[in-house]
């Protein structure tokens, strides 16, 4: 303060838990939004006579509470708003109007906010906001880009809603302000927007009604296009009327955002039909029923002033104050007691608190909260005290267990539970607000008019009530409009809307078994759009089903895992966004399981393999593929692959630097049936794990030293294909099995128009001077070189006139004597990542987008290595330098760290391993980003406390390794600097590239700086490890990774010489 700073934010003291990153990212958030904030209740402050004097003014939290003026802050803020909508309807709807859970549904202009309320708010410590991790209390509110302002467009044979929005300024075409048309449009067509119930503030001068006129001329324009594709597809193909194409984008909206809610609730075990929907926003009593019917709920909640809920849910707040310290110890009784000194101290401090804002003792209770872990993981969770039937405490420890176990399906035994933090939460309750009931009247409604409103098959005359001339127990028989003040609801057929007791609408839905009409040959424009969402919603939640349930650090906190779903001949469907270097590279993997079994695959079979010439990457990651049939027939496959930390192999971690032959690297599965017709073959994959065979029988190759973690891992793998399993037959008993199949085509067939599309895009602007043209085609060539000198030559030709490409890998280097070696798989991977990221398009990602691709990779060589060679590095390695030559080739970036930095360490106790990223290659228009996981990894690493409380370690330096990245018009990312001192002696491997070959810059941008790992004995020696080594690290010593920057774009004497 004495710099003159008006406003500190000390990290500590905001949120004082472990976890370093998040505790900056907060204090950041904090230091951001506080002073504005301050400022502005600064002004509003000064309106008031003499300030606020005696009048307390209470603001809302992102935790559902209320602070005083003196103490909010902008990271309690964050999500005051969506907070308010959820104290608004949990306190008017859940337990007066139902009994059941609720799912709270929030759609504005821009986005749509879900939550939930089963009886008490659901408290995160931790999210992420727009790229932020904050780390304070906060209610659990997910949220989509989806809302009235959401764009439309019609790409690639598929109707798009969002992400991107139109705003308020220029808004809608509708708001006369020249802008592009969004779901308010839609809703404006469809007559779910009425205009002679909107304000007249619209164009200019602000001062006239929406104009449906020029909506329905952009309609009108976009339904050209539509119609003129869809002949083009289907010269039969009846034209598209503006409605049925409104409506339909209506549809895919409407999918969007049912995509958060079964997140929001299967992820943790709840079943969405289950629910009633609570919907409130501006936006979101048009789509309350078309929502519920998607996601199977009956029931439907509209609260009354459901336009305006989240400031009326404030006045329903209560004030909270919350203490936080943090005390690390193993939960036992000693530390039972040091828990109940602090709770005592942190309960005086809150009371205190609120008593100086005025409530007496009676007003305030209290919550303590302990949060916990088991040993050896980073998944705690904050349990509230649990209070025995006698109102005796009741065992923290049984409560924890009985969450994790709630939460993750299973309990860890022999494990100690360790104390992270101590928590109180003191609530005054303030009673501002409490719903008033109505009196209950006989009769019908007054009827305020009539409007033709357009439900799917076609226009119904339909009433319009008014909320403020209904009462208590007036019931309407869909379809009808009710116009609540600033809200439109929408009744739609079928369903029948009652006003309560308390003035609020429920809405009971009828179910109807929807069928979809589906062709073969072409698809529905507007049912390809949510079955993409469908799909990929699908491969998401298996993600998070194997997340939950997996035990391994690898899979459940640094994420390498993906999951997908493919079709019955193998071809992928959808593959969550996972890890890119598994992207398409399961598909071979599930191609040669279904040639290798063939008839002898049976209902209740699960296959596991992890053999590099089985389609797999590398050892470590294994992948667990589950086929289904129906009625005896196969008609899909699902599969989940996760990086196994251990399966054996010459070093621990099954990360071996100098490994010469796949038998050194651990465990090799080619086909193993995982469960047989329903039983689990533990003793048969133990056996697998334990005793990997080897070609020499003098070697006695080490198995798994984690053998239940990684039984563990592959019964969440099975867990997480059967999670797959159960949506797809929701899917197939909505839509029928021939429609899911033949979408299941169709996504890919749109994944391919988009590809070749991009392809011609391309291959129009690839510079005459690097490109040579023969006919329609474009051939550049490309090539790169590993630090031994290996070299990964690609030859592209694009045709420009059909969008198809050949990548033709002749004149790469044979199979090397070491582990760098890329199954096809891992090329293949490269190529669909590189081509997916081309497309500037929100398509999925499928096997359509290799289909307008040939790749040939000449056997022998180190890109399609034999089945005996080591490969461990291929995966990690060379995958990136594929990566770097393909987008070098389409003239995209360039080259990037082209490595990831692979770390391991440990002894017979323990393992470590992590990727360290590096500077990204800058583009056209952009710098490179520093200090990154580039392309083919995302994984997350390890907090530098939780790093060093873990492990024998301390960590001097984590930071940009500075000016590494190379210049050029736009600049290169920076590299990083890690050092790390071992407390103890330990084995440390380092696997890496870009030792010795620089990332190239490209079109005259300077080269990123090249890695360097050195080691820094006791004495002061420095000694260079080289890119690849394994060295036994004495106690004191520390180790130093340099990784390498990305390229600069373009030169900056030709520009300053333009």
């Amino acid at each position: 303060m004495s710099l003159g700073f008006k406003h500190v934010s000390l990290s500590s003291a905001l949120t004082p838990m472990v976890r370093a990153v998040p505790r900056g990212f907060t204090a950041c958030v904090d230091a951001y939004l506080t002073p504005v904030i301050k400022e502005y209740l600064k002004g509003f402050i000064s309106k008031f006579d003499e300030g606020l004097g005696k009048l307390n003014v209470l603001f809302m939290q992102s935790d559902g509470g209320l602070a005083p003026e003196s103490r909010f802050s902008g990271h309690k803020a964050v999500l005051s708003g969506p907070a308010g909508g959820v104290v608004g309807y949990s306190q008017t709807l859940f337990g007066v109007e139902t009994e059941k859970p609720l799912i709270g549904f929030d759609m504005g202009g821009t986005s749509t906010d879900v939550s939930r309320y089963a009886g008490s708010y659901e408290h995160v410590i931790e999210t992420q906001i727009s790229g932020a991790i904050i780390q304070a209390p906060q209610l659990e509110i997910n949220t989509v880009a989806a809302g009235g302002g959401s764009k439309l467009k019609f790409q690639f044979g598929a109707f798009r809603v969002g992400p991107e929005s139109v705003g308020a300024h220029p808004g809608p075409v509708c708001y006369r302000k020249g802008g592009e048309l969004a779901v308010t449009d839609a809703n404006l067509i469809l007559g779910y927007v009425i205009p002679d119930y909107f304000p007249s503030i619209f164009g200019p001068s602000e001062d006239q009604p929406l104009d449906i006129g020029a909506t329905r001329d952009e309609f009108e324009k976009l339904a050209g296009q539509i119609n003129s594709y869809r002949k083009e597809q289907d010269p039969t193909a009846k034209d598209m009327t503006i409605e049925e194409i409104a409506q339909g984008f209506i549809n895919v909206a409407n999918e969007t955002m049912c995509r958060p809610i079964r997140q929001l609730t299967e992820m943790k075990g709840h079943e969405t039909k289950n629910h009633a929907l609570a919907c409130f926003g501006g936006a979101g009593p048009q789509h309350a029923c078309a929502i519920a019917r998607s996601l199977g709920m009956k029931e439907v909640l509209i609260h009354r002033f459901c336009g305006i809920l989240s400031a009326y849910g404030m006045g329903m707040a209560d004030v909270v104050e919350d203490e936080q310290e943090p005390y690390s110890a193993v939960y036992g009784p000693e530390s039972v007691l040091e828990v109940s000194n602090r709770e005592a101290t942190l309960l005086n401090r809150v009371k205190e608190k609120l008593q100086l804002q005025g409530f007496k003792e009676d007003s305030i209770t209290t919550e303590t909260y302990l949060n916990l872990r088991y040993e050896g993981t980073d998944t705690a969770i904050m349990v509230k005290s649990p209070m025995n039937q006698d109102g005796s405490k009741g065992d923290y420890a049984i409560e924890f267990v009985r969450l994790f176990q709630q939460e993750y399906g299973f309990e860890l035994q022999n494990r100690n539970i360790l104390i992270c933090d101590v928590r109180v939460r003191g609530i005054g309750v303030t009673n501002i607000l409490k719903p008033r009931a109505l009196d209950p009247v006989l009769g019908t409604p007054k009827i305020d008019g009539r409007y033709r409103v357009y439900f799917g098959n076609g226009w119904h005359d339909t009433p319009l009530f008014k909320l403020e001339d209904m009462a208590c127990g007036h019931a309407i028989c869909g379809p009808a409009v009710i116009m609540n003040g600033n809200s439109t609801v929408i009744i739609e057929p079928n369903c029948k809307a009652v006003v309560t007791k308390y003035g609020n609408i429920k809405i009971e839905i009828e179910s109807i078994h929807k069928v979809v009409e589906a062709s073969k040959e072409v698809a529905d424009v507007v049912q390809l759009s949510i079955f993409n969402h469908r799909f990929m919603g699908i491969a998401e939640q298996m993600g998070r089903t194997l997340q939950r349930t997996s035990i391994s650090t690898n899979i459940k906190e640094r994420l390498d895992f993906s999951c997908a779903l493919f079709g019955p001949d193998s071809g992928l469907v959808a593959n969550a966004p996972h890890v890119p270097v598994h992207l398409g590279a399961m598909s071979s993997t599930v191609r040669w399981q279904l040639d290798y079994w063939g008839d002898n695959l049976n209902e209740g079979d699960v296959l596991v393999t992890n053999h590099p010439c089985a389609g797999g990457s590398h050892l470590p990651d294994i992948t667990v593929v589950t086929p289904f049939f129906d009625n005896g027939k196969l008609v899909f496959f699902v599969a989940s692959r996760g990086h196994h930390a251990e399966i054996g192999g010459i070093t621990p971690g099954s990360m071996p630097p100098f490994s010469k032959s796949i038998w050194e690297e651990g465990a090799a599965i080619k086909a193993f049936k995982l469960v047989e017709k329903g039983i689990f073959q533990e003793e048969g994959i133990s056996k697998l794990l334990l005793f990997p065979s080897s070609d020499d029988a003098a070697h006695n190759i080490p198995g798994t030293r984690r053998l239940q973690d990684n039984l563990s891992d592959l019964r969440a793998q099975i867990a997480a294909n059967q999670r797959g399993i159960s949506l797809i037959k929701e899917l197939i008993e909505q839509y029928g099995l021939a429609t899911v199949q033949s979408y299941m085509n169709h996504v890919q067939v749109n994944a391919a128009g988009a590809v070749r599309e991009m392809l011609k895009s391309v291959a129009g602007k690839i510079s005459s001077l690097s490109a040579k043209n023969e006919g329609d085609s474009v051939i550049i060539e490309e090539e790169d070189f590993m630090d031994d000198g290996s070299v990964i030559h690609l030859k592209l030709t694009i045709d420009r006139k059909k969008g198809e490409a050949f990548f033709d890998f002749s004149g790469t280097s044979p199979e090397v004597y070491g582990n760098w070696n890329a199954p096809e798989a891992v090329t293949a991977a490269a190529v669909i990542y590189c081509l997916r990221s081309l497309v500037d398009v929100d398509i999925p990602l499928n096997q359509g987008c290799l289909a307008p691709v040939k790749i040939y990779i000449p056997p022998g060589s180190f890109l399609s290595p034999s089945d005996k060679a080591a490969v461990v590095g291929g995966n990690v390695l060379t995958s990136q330098r594929i990566t770097d030559v393909v987008l070098t080739a389409f003239q995209a970036c360039a080259c990037s760290q082209g490595c990831m930095n692979n770390l391991t360490f440990g002894d017979n106790t323990f393992g470590y391993y992590e990727t360290i990223g590096g500077g990204s290659g800058a583009g056209p228009t952009w710098h490179g980003a520093s200090g990154v996981q580039c392309h083919m990894t995302n994984t997350r690493m390890t907090d530098p406390e939780i790093f060093e409380q873990r492990y024998p370690v301390l960590l001097h330096r984590f930071g940009l390794r500075k000016y590494s990245g190379g210049g050029g018009i736009h600049r290169g990312g920076d590299g990083i600097v890690r050092e790390i001192e071992f407390r103890r002696p330990v084995v440390v491997s380092i696997l890496s590239e870009r030792r010795v070959h620089a990332p190239r810059g490209l079109k005259g941008g300077i080269d990123g700086a090249r890695g360097a790992n050195f080691l820094i004995t006791k004495d002061g020696r420095k000694v260079n490890l080289g890119g690849k080594n394994t060295v036994e690290v004495q106690g004191g010593e520390i180790l130093q990774i340099l990784t390498p920057g990305g390229g600069g774009w373009g030169s900056l004497s030709a520009a300053n010489e333009g």
